[in-house]
Order: structure tokens, then C-alpha cells, then sequence
């Protein structure tokens, strides 16, 4: 029996997103302190909903840049994978703290809706457009790890949601200046809770399927076990297993039964290599059995782990 793993050269370069970070978290704090103060002197419940909106995402921001450090640390004898999930571990607080925020502004603007108060309707539209313009910078400096990273997702996603609750706060108060009713600031409230939850609803349970060891979305395992039953000299595959190392790299391991025996160190380096470029996956570890009926792998069975 012999057991290989493959000797891919794994892509362990780390897109550093440290500038964008110190831009991000300096520029939305600043913006909190300065909606929640206008929010309370407006008296306007949008304002004070995005501005607690964007507190959660500067602490979000703070969950996913810590996170980007730790995966560079190097793997110990007690943590052989490194410190790689804690990038997972972000992500899923982050959307969890989200789905939180949203529930006590969902709550907030209910109870608004009972007791309308008076709004500064051009205060909040002059502070809203402020959001606009930092959360759109903000946001497009993570743009380009949002499509490969799911901790990079997560703070892209929530500069993108707040800049779309911006531009309804801008509606909101455009719509109070020009027809009195107040109604409408509370409606906003509930537009942010919405916009907060269909935004962090799939980051939450990518994230928490990651967590939980399942195939990561995008990879289908079916055409992963196919691709691997298709080698040559391959009978069959068994005890195969896809999961997410951190919100970047992918690990697979597999018994491959090759009757034949061994295929030689370059059969294994090219299905790694292949293994890579077709779906994704960094981290190949591949078993090969022969197939005795003496002595059969106890792990065959589908349905074991």
C-alpha cells in the first residue's frame, strides 16, 4: 500500500489587503462617530441604523483583516494546518454579528413605526451621500478578492450592503423634504434590515458549511470522483473527502484502487497537478490500495468517515 502526497507546488501567496484595511476601518469608524451624532441630532432613525450598521462593519472589518494575518502563520507540531481556518471562523462571525445588527434595527423601526418622530430630512440626506462615496471606495479595494476569497467576500459584502442602505437613507430624506411624512424613515429602517439579510444570508451559510467540513460551493464531487475514476489503471475510488482548509484553499483526500499496484510518483504529481487546475484543489493527499480481497480497506464503505 502506498500513500502519496501530491507534490503540487501549493499557491500559498496571500493577496495583502493591510492598506486597504487601515483605509477601510480609518475611514468607516470616522463615519460612524459622525452619522450616529447627526443620526441623534436629526433625530432620524435611518441614520442611526446605518451608523450601527456600520459599526458592525468596521468590527467585521477588524474579524477579516485579523484573519488574513493569522493564515500566514506558519504550521506547528500541534497545528500541522497552521492557524489557515481562522479565515473561516471571521467570516461566519461576521455574518453572524450582521444577522444580529439587523434584528434589533428590524425591531428599532417596528417600534418607529408606532411613534413617528420629526426628522431632519436634509441632514440625513447630506450625511447618507457621505456613505455613499466611503463605502464605495471602500468597497472597491477588496473587489478583486471578493471572487476568491470568502473572508475578503464578507467585508466586500458589507461596504456594498452599506452603500445601497446609504442611498436609501438619501431617498428617505429627499422623500421627507418633500412630502412631511415621517413614515418614511422608519420604512428605511426596515429597507437596511431586508438589504442586511438577503447580503449576509449566503455568506452565513457558505461559511458555516465550511466550518462544517462540506465540499466547498463551486466544486461538484461528483465530477471530482469521476475525474479520479477515469485515470488510468484506476478501479475504483473510495473514502473521498473535499473541505475547505481556509476561505482560499481546498484539501482532498481519496483511496484510489489500483490493481496494478503503485503508478509511479508522476502519476500522482500530475492527477495533483490536474486535480488543481480543473477544480481548484491545493491540497491533494492520495492513497493507492491494490485492491486485496484479504485485506480490505475498512474505509470502502461510502457511508464511513
Amino acid at each position: 500500500m502506498a500513500h502519496s502526497h501530491g507534490s503540487h507546488g501549493h499557491d500559498r501567496t496571500v493577496n495583502n489587503y493591510n492598506r486597504a484595511f487601515i483605509i477601510s476601518v480609518t475611514l468607516n469608524t470616522s463615519f460612524v462617530v459622525i452619522e450616529a451624532v447627526y443620526g441623534i441630532l436629526a433625530n432620524s432613525l435611518a441614520l442611526l441604523a446605518d451608523a450601527g450598521h456600520n459599526a458592525s462593519d468596521v468590527l467585521g472589518l477588524l474579524f477579516a483583516w485579523g484573519a488574513t494575518l493569522l493564515t500566514r502563520r506558519r504550521p506547528t507540531s500541534r497545528r500541522t494546518y497552521g492557524l489557515q481556518r481562522s479565515s473561516i471562523l471571521a467570516a461566519l462571525l461576521n455574518a453572524s454579528f450582521l444577522l444580529v445588527v439587523s434584528g434589533g434595527i428590524g425591531w428599532e423601526a417596528i417600534l418607529r413605526f408606532r411613534n413617528p418622530a420629526p426628522v431632519a430630512g436634509g441632514t440625513v440626506i447630506f450625511v447618507a451621500a457621505v456613505g455613499i462615496v466611503i463605502n464605495t471606495v471602500s468597497a472597491l479595494m477588496f473587489l478583486a478578492g471578493s471572487k476568491s476569497d470568502l473572508n475578503i467576500k464578507g467585508a466586500f459584502l458589507h461596504l456594498v450592503a452599506d452603500a445601497v442602505v446609504s442611498v436609501g437613507v438619501v431617498l428617505a430624506g429627499i422623500a421627507i423634504v418633500a412630502t412631511g411624512w415621517l413614515w418614511f424613515d422608519p420604512a428605511i429602517g426596515l429597507i437596511v434590515t431586508a438589504v442586511i439579510l438577503i447580503t449576509t444570508w449566503q455568506l452565513f451559510q457558505e461559511s458555516l458549511n465550511l466550518i462544517l467540513d462540506a465540499v466547498p460551493a463551486g466544486i461538484e464531487p461528483l465530477a471530482v470522483r469521476t475525474y479520479l475514476t477515469e485515470r488510468p489503471s484506476v478501479a475504483s475510488v473510495h473514502d473521498l473527502h473535499i473541505w475547505a482548509m481556509s476561505t482560499t484553499q481546498i484539501a482532498l483526500t481519496a483511496h484510489l484502487v489500483m490493481p496494478a499496484g503503485h503508478p509511479s510518483d508522476a502519476f500522482l504529481v500530475q492527477v495533483s497537478r490536474e486535480l488543481h487546475d480543473n477544480f481548484g484543489i491545493e491540497h491533494v493527499t492520495l492513497q493507492v490500495e491494490v485492491g486485496d480481497p484479504n485485506y480490505p480497506c475498512a474505509l470502502a464503505p461510502d457511508n464511513l468517515v
